[in-house]
C-alpha cells in the first residue's frame, strides 16, 4: 500500500495515530461503564471525558450528544423517531433529492408506511434555496431533513437559513441535518446551525469505522431507536463502544488542534483541479466544492466506472460518487440535470490536509493516460 495514491477521503479516512493509541489504551481498560465497581466507574469517567471532547468540537453541551455506531444509524434514529415524536402534526416530510442514501432510503421506507415526502431538486450547482424549502412546507409537515455538505459535489447547503425558515413557519417542525461531511470540515460550530438533530460520523475525521454521534437539542424528547439496558441516558441502549469512543475523541482533538488543516486541504484541491485541466483540456468541473475537501469533475462521454477501475489498477483511488452507491449511477449528479455525457464520466475527488502535489501530479498523468487508452462514447 506504500504506492497508493488516495483521493477518496470523503468515503473514509485513515485512522489517525492518536486515535489508534487511544483505542489501544481503551482496549486495555476493558471495564463496562455500567458496572458499579471501581473498574467500571473508571470506564464511565473515561466515556464522559471523551463525550466532552467531541461536544466541545461540535459546540454543544455534552448532555446533548449521544454516541451511535455510524452516521446511518444517526440518520435513521433522527428521522424515524422524529416523525414518531411529531406524529400528531402530520405525515409530511421534506428533504432534498441529493441526500445520502441513509436519509433517502429511510424516507422511502416511511413512504411505504403512509408518509408523504417532498424531495427538493437542486440547481445545476447542486444547491437548494431556502425559498424552495419554505414553499414546500405545509401545515402537516412533521420533519425536514437537509444535509450540510453534499458528499459528492462538496456543495454547502444553506442549513442555517433553512432552519430559520422552518422555525418561522412552525417551531414545532423538527429540523434534522446530516453533517457527516461537514464536521471539522467547515469552520463553523455545528451547534449553531439551528437544527434540532444533527448526525456526525467518526470515520470521516480519522477515527475508526463503527462510531458516530447524534446531537439532540435540549428540550427535544426524541424516543430511542435502540432499546435495552438504558445506556446513553436511556436513549441509545447497548454497552458503550469504549475503544471506538476513545478513538473518536482523540481524532477530534487532533483534528481540531490543527488550525491550518482546512487551508492546506483547499490549496491542494485548487492545485489538483488546475493540473487536471492542464493535462485534460476536455475535462469539465461539475463542482469545485464549497468545502475544502470535495469536488466533482467529468470526462464527458467516458464511462466513469471504467475510468475508476483503470486508475485503481495503477494504484490511484478515486470514485464515481458516494461509496454507498456500489457502482450504481449517482442520484446526486442525475438530480442536477447534467447532460448524459457528463453523467457518464462523472468522478468525485476528495482530499485531506496530507494530500500532496506529487500525488496530484500522478493523478493527472494517470487520468490522462486512461483517457488516451479508452474509447469515448461520443461520436
Amino acid at each position: 500500500m506504500d504506492n497508493l495514491i488516495y483521493f477518496d477521503y470523503a468515503a473514509t479516512t485513515p485512522v489517525r495515530s492518536e486515535a489508534i493509541a487511544a483505542m489501544l489504551d481503551a482496549l486495555g481498560q476493558f471495564g463496562n461503564p455500567s458496572s458499579r465497581y471501581e473498574f467500571g466507574r473508571e470506564a464511565a469517567r473515561r466515556v464522559k471525558e471523551h463525550r466532552d471532547a467531541v461536544a466541545e468540537a461540535f459546540g454543544c453541551s455534552p448532555s446533548e450528544l449521544f454516541f451511535t455506531s455510524c452516521g446511518t444509524e444517526g440518520d435513521n434514529w433522527a428521522i424515524r423517531r422524529g416523525v414518531e415524536l411529531n406524529r400528531r402534526r402530520g405525515k409530511h416530510i421534506v428533504t432534498t433529492a441529493i441526500e445520502h442514501a441513509a436519509v433517502l432510503e429511510t424516507c422511502k421506507e416511511l413512504e411505504r408506511q403512509g408518509y408523504e415526502v417532498t424531495y427538493l431538486k437542486p440547481d445545476r450547482a447542486g444547491r437548494v434555496a431556502p425559498e424552495q424549502l419554505a414553499a414546500a412546507l405545509r401545515p402537516d409537515t412533521a420533519l425536514v431533513s437537509m444535509m450540510l455538505v453534499n458528499n459528492e459535489t462538496g456543495a454547502i447547503l444553506p442549513v442555517p437559513d433553512c432552519a430559520k425558515a422552518v422555525k418561522s413557519f412552525n417551531p414545532a417542525i423538527l429540523f434534522h441535518c446530516d453533517a457527516v461531511q461537514g464536521f471539522l470540515k467547515t469552520p463553523e460550530l455545528l451547534a449553531k446551525l439551528g437544527a434540532d438533530l444533527v448526525t456526525i460520523s467518526g470515520h470521516k475525521v480519522g477515527a475508526p469505522k463503527g462510531i458516530g454521534a447524534l446531537y439532540i437539542k435540549k428540550g427535544v424528547r426524541l424516543p430511542p431507536l435502540v432499546t435495552g439496558g438504558g445506556q446513553e441516558e436511556g436513549l441509545r441502549s447497548g454497552t458503550e463502544a469504549t475503544a471506538q469512543i476513545a478513538a473518536f475523541a482523540a481524532a477530534v482533538r487532533a483534528g481540531a488542534a490543527d488550525s491550518a488543516r482546512l487551508e492546506r486541504t483547499a490549496a491542494i484541491k485548487e492545485y489538483t483541479l488546475a493540473k487536471l485541466k492542464e493535462a485534460l483540456p476536455k475535462l469539465e468541473v461539475i463542482s469545485a466544492g464549497d468545502v475544502p475537501h470535495i469536488c466533482a469533475i467529468t470526462l464527458p462521454g467516458y464511462k466513469s466506472e471504467v475510468v475508476v477501475r483503470v486508475l485503481g489498477d495503477r494504484g490511484v483511488c478515486v470514485s464515481s460518487g458516494s461509496a454507498c452507491h456500489k457502482g450504481r449511477p449517482s442520484h446526486v449528479f442525475a438530480a442536477m440535470n447534467l447532460p448524459k455525457p457528463w453523467l457518464d464520466g462523472a468522478l468525485r475527488l476528495s482530499f485531506s490536509p496530507d494530500s500532496t502535489r506529487e500525488e496530484a501530479d500522478t493523478l493527472a498523468a494517470a487520468l490522462r493516460d486512461a483517457a488516451d487508452s479508452l474509447f469515448t462514447t461520443l461520436s
